[in-house]
């Protein structure tokens, strides 16, 4: 990690990493990229190349230790230097390599970042690591939807670090195992490592992105959250609402606009996202969900318009959009509905609280907003 940044071209172009297109989950290059333009395009993002960060798998529990030790940040310098840039931009990729060798040795790192305990130790750390979050020597993801896994996924040190009895010469294990200083780091939190959205920028973006709504001509908002508006609905919660603009919205549609336009936009749109906690900024995308950087959300939105017939892009009067989703979707089983386990990039857990049956909080503020909408 002493050169703990590359793009994302330059490690595909390395003469080992060429096949590394699989990996790096079919990673394109700039003039490759898809057409940006119609209703189905990106939301503006980084241009790729997009510098990726490459760190060891044991790193990320060096970073969690610090914190755990009351340091702001991690007194080695290339560990240092590593949370200040994810802190900069948290949802910034990160990359793990690790000496695995066997089929995944166009990733290997080489023997630089070893600590003292040896070849061996380094690697069965690093691959135990990988083992616990589910994931491959060479994976990248999004670095708070990394460390969120990471939080999750081990719980301690133990077993990984350092071990229960010394078996050998080379198999001591790091100093600080049995420190607790992990688990102490861990139960601070992410927010320990990355800070949160403030609330004096919450409340004013509630603010602006509300008297935008209200004075919109069409209304934008990513599909699935419609879905997300009723569930509100049926458990009860009206304005004000201060983490979305829901059930403003809903509002607004049952008692002035009711023939207002809603046109389905990619990602978290800054219309009626703009309040959340769980909103990425900078890259206008969902990171509420623990792991995924918002692909269960993704995934929903496509399954709703799918299920829907419709697209990104197309505008609806609201009183025929809500009329349409309640006859197509009748229960949150087939949009929502979660079958992995954590620690998993699908998981989430509004989806996992699908799992037997659809939300009945959706089943009821469906019921209560066809009544409604049949009285006017």
């Amino acid at each position: 990690m002493n050169e703990p940044e590359i793009t994302r071209n330059q490690f595909l172009r390395g003469t080992s990493c060429v096949a590394a297109g699989i990996v790096l989950h079919g990673v394109i290059a700039p003039e490759n990229a898809p057409c940006s333009e119609g209703p189905n395009a990106a939301p503006p993002g980084p241009k790729l190349p997009y510098p990726v960060l490459a760190a060891r798998p044991y790193h990320l529990l060096c970073l969690v230790c610090a914190v755990g030790e009351g340091q702001r940040e991690p007194a080695d310098p290339s560990l240092k230097k590593l949370l200040a840039a994810i802190r900069q931009d948290p949802d910034r990729p990160v990359l793990l390599q690790c000496n695995a060798g066997d089929v995944y040795f166009y990733q290997d790192p080489g023997p630089q970042e070893d600590t003292p305990q040896g070849a061996d130790f380094n690697r069965k750390r690093d691959l135990d690591v990988l083992y616990h979050l589910g994931l491959a020597p060479g994976s990248v993801l999004p670095a708070r939807a990394l460390l969120l896994t990471l939080l999750r996924a081990i719980p301690t040190t133990a077993g990984i670090c350092g071990y229960g009895a010394l078996t050998g010469k080379g198999w001591e294990g790091c100093a600080k195992a049995k420190s607790g200083s992990y688990e102490k780091g861990r139960e601070k939190g992410i927010y320990a490592l990355i800070s949160p959205r403030s609330a004096e920028e919450l409340a004013a973006e509630k603010q602006k992105s509300l008297a935008a709504m209200y004075s919109a001509k069409a209304v934008t908002i990513r599909p699935h959250i419609l879905m997300c508006a009723v569930c509100q609905y049926g458990g009860g919660l009206r304005p004000p609402f201060k983490d979305d603009n829901l059930p403003e919205l809903l509002e607004m549609i049952l008692t002035k606009r009711p023939d207002v336009l809603i046109t389905f936009a990619r990602g978290a749109d800054w219309m009626m996202c703009a309040p959340c906690p769980g909103r990425s900024v900078r890259y206008n995308a969902c990171v509420n969900t623990l792991g995924s950087g918002g692909l269960s959300n993704e995934k929903r939105d496509l399954d709703m318009l799918q299920r829907l017939g419709l697209h990104f892009g197309s505008p609806m009067e609201a009183r025929k959009l809500l009329r349409l989703i309640f006859e197509k979707i009748p229960s949150t089983q087939d949009i929502c509905r979660r079958d992995r386990a954590c620690p998993c990039v699908w998981w989430d857990g509004c989806g996992e609280s699908n799992q037997k049956q659809g939300n009945q909080s959706y089943e009821k503020g469906r019921k209560q907003l066809m009544e409604k909408l049949a009285a006017r």
